[in-house]
């Protein structure tokens, strides 16, 4: 050990179990995922009982939430006039555990009620910010806002998204997930560290990963709450981690209406495999222990059904590769099909890497102001 510190090379045996982050008997192990809870595949044949039974396995999975507070004791932290809408930064009591921060943008064209936008943000391994990447930060937060607008190019094409969506009409909150910006950690950011902790919550009984999803479910209820809001009309979207986000809540929560994710739909048989010639990466950040013995991805995002939803994946996208992705679109479509509703699930393959561009962004308003 001593040796290897000192010359900075890894020690190896002839002998060996993983590669690449994998077991090396990773196909074997998909090959024993059968997801016997999927539609379609549950002796379950009752629509609305199979989205019941199999939406309580995924909470089931998720284990112990945090638990609810008496009330969300909402305070307006700062107030921020832009070109056409208010901006507000508010901090809540999230759960009895922890307050949260979020960003608030309501659009000042004369009515009281709006359509709303929970915008989840991505993990681009940039835990520094979080909100601060889909809304852009306030002008007395100068540490922020250089990161942030440095982070729009690479990403969302040099453009807000929730401030676009604002001036489109929408409501737009955003919050940070356990880890990013707001919720990090003491000691700075450490992309490292993030495994261990969600290690050490699982020691604890509960699930880093669960809790981010939790959290969306609960930041749900709080838009739902503001009489700027109308709470009949509540869409969700994110690029990235954030489009995970996006169809996880479509999911499991009433509150929403329509989701639209951006550059994050697979299959695990892809995404878990070798043959593409990359690992997953992601870890810990879309891990719920149990899980892939009931349910793939696509079969968890088509409790979303029937409610509109739109999906879109980059052909150029080196983290979810076409062959996963269009096997996820598949998967989700003969779920909707199946309830004559086919028309209400939009899968669409860009000629884009992964990211999500002015044009995207505007696809996906177009699709809200369609549904909300």
């Amino acid at each position: 050990m001593l040796l290897s510190t000192l010359t900075g090379m890894a020690q190896k045996r002839d002998l060996y179990e993983f590669k690449m982050n994998m077991p090396v008997y990773a196909d074997s192990l998909i090959a024993d995922m059968s997801y016997p809870m999927a539609w379609g595949q549950s002796e379950v044949k009752d629509f609305a009982e199979w989205k019941r039974l199999a939406k309580a396995k995924v909470f089931e999975c998720m284990m112990t939430p945090p638990p609810s507070p008496k009330s969300w004791d909402i305070t307006v932290l700062a107030e921020e006039q832009r070109d056409g809408y208010l901006a507000r930064k508010l901090e809540f009591q999230l759960s009895r555990y922890y307050k949260v921060r979020a960003y608030l943008l309501i659009p000042q064209d004369g009515h009281q009620k709006h359509p709303a936008i929970n915008l989840l943000h991505d993990h681009g391994a940039h835990l520094f910010i979080g909100k601060e990447k889909m809304i852009r930060p306030f002008a007395e937060e100068e540490s922020i806002i250089k990161d942030a607008d440095d982070w729009q190019p690479m990403v969302y094409g040099g453009q807000y998204w929730g401030d676009y969506l604002a001036k489109q009409g929408f409501v737009v909150f955003s919050a940070d997930a356990p880890m990013w910006g707001e919720r990090g950690r003491a000691e700075g950011v450490d992309r490292s560290k993030y495994d261990m902790i969600a290690g050490n919550m699982q020691m604890y009984g509960r699930c880093l990963s669960a809790f981010m999803t939790y959290d969306d479910i609960a930041t749900t209820e709080v838009l739902a709450s503001l009489p700027e809001v109308d709470a009949e009309r509540i869409g969700c979207a994110g690029c990235s981690m954030g489009a995970y986000r996006a169809w996880m809540l479509s999911a499991l929560s009433d509150r929403i209406k329509v989701g639209a994710a951006v550059c994050w739909m697979v299959t695990s048989d892809v995404q878990l495999t070798l043959k593409y010639g990359r690992s997953e990466n992601g870890g810990f950040a879309n891990c719920i222990p149990g899980l892939r013995q009931y349910l793939d991805y696509p079969h968890i995002a088509s409790l979303a059904c029937p409610k509109p939803m739109l999906f879109i994946n980059g052909s150029r996208d080196k983290l979810f590769p076409v062959p996963g992705a269009e096997k996820a679109f598949g998967e989700m479509r003969r779920v909707w099909e199946s309830q004559g509703v086919g028309d209400r699930l939009v899968t669409e393959m860009w000629d884009m890497p992964h990211g999500c561009p002015p044009d995207a962004q505007q696809r996906v308003m177009e699709f809200f102001k369609l549904h909300l």
